[in-house]
């Protein structure tokens, strides 16, 4: 048990790991914000008596009970007279899982960690499986990873194209205790919105037309080991309440099938989009974001972590330059101040690009100082697009320009947020307009660091 009695969760990879305490903590309604740690057991309700008082109408005076019992998390309806629901399910007593989502009236209520980042010192290491990185930035994301890896926690990577999301999910699944287990990545991006229910869960013969055998979907294909949710904001909105039942019972039901089929799989999912305005516009579940987010883990780009570019070359670079080529030089400085709107993915097409040409007729490689580098400007220059607009670039395709806009946008933003209202996430919540959860997810994205606790007066 941890501070206060609260039930602690190890999400670490041995006995040194932080523990996490839970919360409750409301997503949706009138008292959306509020947090309250739970103990051996919460009520939620609308009597002033509640551990979490609900001033929604629909919420009856002693609505639900959350309770902890041999480290399973119990749900229990007290009687309510509109139900409580997880998912799409009304209940009257089921155990689920951290990051779960009730619903009681007009309000939703998750379960969540109350383990923080800043809890969590960087790591020593410079890599994590195929991720690298000496920044302090890429280290205090080793150290989220070294002590989620070897749990069964579910995790949402956020973060640029390029950034290395995939890496992530890959370096997770082989450092955990599935890794003798399947690993599987579905692309929510690639797969047709007609087809993706029955890629992602299967279906039986004859389910419609096209269907000449039964298939196993990915969820399937995963049992005993990780599925990887790529590109997750592109999951079609119909589909999300069956991940959500997925997730939330650990089955799944095959199109044209009456019965569910158990799985045993490790969830990390991956996305380049901001979730919580995908909320906010009504194209993303509140209740599946919040179950799927139980360690939120964004990754920084490249442009952040400049003194990382050159271990970055070296390492893609490893057999491609003559033997004791140093990587230094003109040629560095260009690389490390270019601000890679595509990240280490654009650095490795670049560097794989600038090799191939510079090749020499004899077939020997070219030493790294010789090799040319067709990059845009500076990080620090501004640049047109046929009118001034510091911040974005013409060299890359609309979709990154307009993320590069939007990044720009929200740094000014909290910039002039937090010189109005210092030290009162809740009053510049209130003038922005937002709510105090969105606003701290935002703060911590745009200034890559949990935002102190500060009051809400």
């Amino acid at each position: 048990m941890g501070a206060g009695g609260s039930l602690t969760i190890d999400i670490g990879a041995g006995g040194g790991a932080a523990p996490v305490a839970l919360k409750l903590v409301v997503l949706a309604g009138a008292e959306a914000g509020t947090e309250v740690p739970i103990a051996s057991a919460a009520e939620i309700g609308a009597d002033p008596s509640c551990h979490l008082v609900l001033t929604d109408a629909a919420v009856s005076r002693r609505h639900v009970r959350v309770a902890i019992d041999a480290g399973r998390i119990l749900v229990t309806d007290l009687g309510s007279r509109n139900g409580t629901f997880v998912g799409e399910a009304r209940i009257k007593e089921a155990e689920v899982g951290i990051g779960s989502v009730l619903r009681l009236g007009k309000s939703l209520v998750a379960v969540q960690p109350r383990w923080r980042i800043q809890e969590v010192a960087p790591s020593t290491a410079t890599s994590f499986g195929e991720l690298y990185g000496e920044s302090l930035a890429m280290r205090e994301v080793f150290a989220i990873l070294e002590r989620i890896a070897r749990s069964n926690i579910t995790v949402l990577v956020e973060g640029e194209s390029g950034t290395g999301k995939e890496l992530v999910a890959r370096s997770i699944h082989k450092a955990s205790r599935r890794a003798n287990g399947p690993y599987v990545v579905f692309d929510c991006s690639s797969v047709p919105a007609d087809l993706a229910e029955s890629e992602l869960f299967g279906h039986k013969k004859g389910a419609f037309s096209g269907a000449t055998s039964d298939r196993a979907g990915a969820f399937q294909s995963a049992n005993g080991g990780t599925i990887c949710l790529d590109e997750l904001g592109e999951l079609p909105l119909d589909l999300q309440p069956k991940l959500l039942r997925a997730l939330e019972n650990q089955e799944v039901r095959p199109v044209g099938e009456d019965a569910a089929r158990k799985i045993d799989v490790r969830v990390i999912a991956s996305t380049n989009r901001d979730l919580n305005a995908e909320v906010q516009q009504g194209r993303f579940r509140a209740d599946l974001l919040y179950r799927l987010e139980v360690v939120r883990l964004r990754m920084p780009p490249l442009r952040a972590r400049p003194d990382d570019v050159a271990g970055l070359v070296a390492r893609l670079l490893t057999g491609q330059v003559p033997p004791g080529d140093r990587i230094e030089g003109e040629n560095l400085r260009k690389l490390t101040s270019y601000a890679w709107p595509g990240n280490v993915r654009e650095l490795r097409n670049t560097l794989a690009r600038a090799v191939a040409l510079g090749t020499l007729a004899d077939g020997s490689p070219a030493r790294f100082a010789d090799l040319v580098f067709n990059l845009g400007p500076a990080s620090s220059s501004p640049v047109t697009i046929g009118f001034e607009f510091p911040g974005v670039t013409g060299e890359v395709p609309y979709k990154e320009a307009k993320a590069q806009l939007v990044d720009s946008f929200e740094r000014a933003y909290v910039g002039a947020l937090r010189k109005r209202h210092p030290g009162n996430i809740q009053r510049a919540a209130n003038a922005a307009g937002l709510s105090r959860k969105h606003l701290y997810d935002l703060l911590k994205r745009v200034e890559g660091r949990e935002p102190p606790d500060e009051g809400a007066s």
